[in-house]
Parts: structure tokens; sequence; C-alpha cells
């Protein structure tokens, strides 16, 4: 999806990332788009092939297994590895960004804020269901302020109803930004919260954020030392409240993807954060920072902002973390044992009657087009008047 715009993007960000930080970043000889093999970008070789996930992870009978955090590992040799990645995350949190979008080379060596965010969440969209690029951030949309785009992110969500169609009105209300800060005055949690921190600058201070960016993509030498940070892939100036959470590849494997469920998932996880952060409050005591990023992603975590933030960029796992980690903390307590395919049903008399009609005029229609079960190719001026018919507010 938009390869020439993506590929720019990823030049202009690893060339920024070299120019503003401490980040080693290979030299980029030559980009471009080949008619016959598409983007392509030809750099530095660093010595080696070998990503911090090899030093990481268990060890592998097939090599196409995702990989996994090794559980075996030591609690000194993680620490230690964690360490190296703090110091590369705390560098990427340095420099801040005037708006929301994707990097452009405005000028030799200058890079500014001018084209639309483009994210993995909008690929996987695009390549694995059908939704026409129409439905996404015109070319050169940039926002002012991390309450647009989270509205935006919302609206890519909109197909399953109920819990989309809160989660979009909450946005839409400037909440989903205050929520698990000190300043969040509006969440069912709120009482019970003991954040202290407050909520990062709505507009005029965007920090980098990759979607991609994990350990597989920084290269290490046989020492595990750092060398070279790699594949910048769907880079854009994001909400400073991304760069608050904790990495969501702490683990390696995502959550939804994780073999025994979510539930472990977060239960395994939560051990490892504490080694994280540790490493982490390490490192911030000898590298002085105005941004304390280790106690933002300790409260991120207790308060759920993580799976908030999780949630928004990925619409294959949105109900599923919805329900299990969001609801009850935007809203309260539910009746106990309700089955899941019957949470829904909860939450309904929180829709305006506006609302509930647009549901129904989308359970109507689904139902019709399951009959016909037919890939539809969607004419632009369509596939918004179609998407904006349930946006109701």
């Amino acid at each position: 999806m938009f390869p020439e715009e993506k590929t720019m993007a990823e030049v202009a960000t690893a060339a920024c990332i070299k120019q503003h930080t401490q980040v080693p970043i290979p030299k980029i000889f030559r980009h471009g788009i080949d008619e016959q093999i598409g983007p392509y970008m030809i750099i530095e070789d660093l010595g080696t092939r070998r990503g911090m996930s090899h030093a990481l992870e268990a060890p592998r009978d097939d090599p196409n297994d995702a990989p996994i955090l090794n559980p075996k590992i030591s609690e000194t040799q993680l620490k230690y590895l964690y360490s190296k990645m703090v110091e590369c995350v705390l560098q990427l949190a340095r420099p801040t960004f005037p708006r929301i979008g994707s990097l452009v080379e405005s000028s030799p060596g200058t890079y500014e804020v001018l084209g639309r965010p483009i994210s993995l969440n909008m690929n996987n969209m695009f390549q694995l269901s059908n939704v026409p690029s129409s439905l996404f951030p015109a070319e050169g949309t940039t926002y002012s302020t991390a309450d647009e785009w989270y509205t935006v992110l919302a609206e890519m969500h909109i197909t399953k109803y109920i819990a989309r169609k809160l989660f979009h009105r909450l946005a839409k209300q400037n909440r989903l930004t205050k929520f698990g800060f000190s300043d969040d005055d509006w969440s069912a949690s709120s009482g019970q919260s003991n954040a202290s921190l407050p909520s990062p600058d709505n507009s005029g201070s965007f920090r980098l954020w990759s979607d991609d960016f994990r350990p597989v993509n920084v290269l290490i030498n046989d020492d595990n030392d750092v060398v070279g940070a790699i594949d910048w892939e769907f880079p854009y100036g994001g909400p400073s409240q991304f760069t608050l959470d904790p990495p969501w590849w702490l683990l390696l494997e995502v959550p939804e993807m994780w073999d025994d469920g979510i539930e472990d998932w977060a239960s395994t996880y939560e051990q490892r954060l504490e080694t994280w952060l540790s490493a982490m409050e390490e490192v911030e005591k000898e590298n002085s920072s105005d941004l304390p990023l280790s106690a933002y992603m300790r409260e991120s975590w207790a308060t759920g902002r993580f799976w908030l933030n999780y949630a928004a960029r990925k619409s294959w796992s949105f109900d599923a973390i919805y329900w299990k980690y969001l609801d009850e903390r935007f809203f309260g307590k539910r009746e106990q044992d309700t089955p899941v395919e019957e949470l829904w049903k909860v939450r309904v008399e929180l829709l305006t009657d506006a609302e509930r009609e647009a549901m129904d005029v989308l359970v109507k229609t689904k139902v019709e087009e399951s009959k016909v079960r037919v890939l539809v190719d969607w004419d632009a001026g369509k596939a918004r008047q179609h998407l904006s018919a349930f946006l109701v507010t």
C-alpha cells in the first residue's frame, strides 16, 4: 500500500533519527522504486545479521515458528539485553514534532511532518480485508492533535459495532487521550486509580512511533553490543501516549498470537515488565531526561492505558482486548459470568437512538451481503459514504 510514500517515509525517518539521536543508523546509499522489484533501499553492511531478538528468543526447532522470549533466560542476561533496548527507546523518545504524520525530506537535510501517517494496521486492512485505500487519510493529510488521530484510528474499527462505536464516541469526546493519567476524570476506574502523572500535550509535541520497531530491527555483534537499527517501516510522528506505554515486544510475540491466550501473555508480560522497568530506571539515572519514561510506563500498565493504545492500533485484536481489559475500566462493572457472545447486550443501552438505528442498518446490510458473498471492489466515493452512515455522533 502506497509503496513510494512508505519508502520515502522510511528513508526520511532513518535520516532524522541519525541526525537527532545517538541511535546508530546504517548509511543509506540509494533508494527508489524499480519497475521489476518495487521499492528498494541499499544500505551499509554492518557486518552482522544478528538481531537483538536472536539473543532473547527461545531455541526453535522450526525456523518458521514465531520467536518468543526464552523462558529460561537468566534475569541478569535479560536485564542486560533489555538495557540495550532501553537506550534505543530513550533516544527515540527525545525528538518531538509539531504534527502527527509521516516525515518527509522537505529540503536537503531537513525533515518535516508533511505526509499522511501510514500504519501497519492500515496496510493489513488494505492487503488482507479489501478495505479501499480511499477510507484512509488522504495523501498529505497530517493532524494537529492527538484526539484527531485517536478518532481516525477509532473510525478504522467501526465494522464491529457496539464496542467500537463506544470507543469511537470516547475518541470524539477527547477522552481517550486522558485515560489512565492523573487528569482522567471520566472513566469508571479513575476513582480507584493511583495515577500521578499528567497526560502529554494534546497538540504541538508528538513523538516518533513505528508499529514495526522491535528487537529484530536492532542489530548486535557477538558481544551483544548494538551496531545499528534498521527497517523503519510504518513510522510516523504519533501521539506521545504511544511512547509512554511499555513496549509490546518484551515477549517478542504479540498477545493475540500467544499460544496460551491473552491472559497468559499478560501474566508472563507483567513479570518481564519489572525487569524492563528496572533496567530503564538504571539507564535513566545515568542519562538525565525531563521525561520520566519508566514512571509513565509503570502507570500505563497499572491503569490499563497500555491496552487502550494497543487496541487503538489493532483492528483484528480490538474486540478481545476491549471486552477483557477496557470496557469495565471505561464504564464500570458488568454482571458476572456474562457469556462473551452476550457482552454487547450489556452496553447497547449506552448507545443513542441514532446509534442504535445505525446499528440496525449495519446488521441488515451485513445479512444481505452474506447472502451474496461477493468481494466488493469499492468506488472511493461510495466507500466513504458507506462508512459515514455508521459514524453517527
